[in-house]
C-alpha cells in the first residue's frame, strides 16, 4: 500500500526505508502471512521529531513566502 500510494518501485522503497531505518526513524517488521510476508512499518519516537520537524520548516517556508506577496 506505501509502495502504490507514493508510485514508487518495491526497489526504491526498500532503499528509502533502509535509509530512514538506519537514522532511526522508522521501523519495519516483516511478518510471514499464510501466502506471503507482509511488511509493517511506523514511525519511531525520533522520526516522529523529525518529521515534525520538516513540517514545521515547511510551514515557515510558506509563511516566508506568503509575506513577501
Amino acid at each position: 500500500m506505501v509502495r502504490d500510494t507514493l508510485t514508487v518501485s518495491d526497489s526504491v522503497l526498500s532503499k528509502h526505508l533502509k535509509v530512514l531505518q538506519a537514522a532511526s526513524h522508522v521501523c519495519v517488521t516483516k511478518v510471514r502471512g499464510d501466502s506471503h510476508r507482509r511488511t509493517w512499518l511506523a514511525l519511531t519516537p525520533e522520526g516522529q521529531r523529525a518529521l515534525a520537524g520538516h513540517i514545521a520548516e515547511l510551514q515557515r517556508i510558506v509563511e516566508m513566502a506568503q509575506a513577501d506577496e
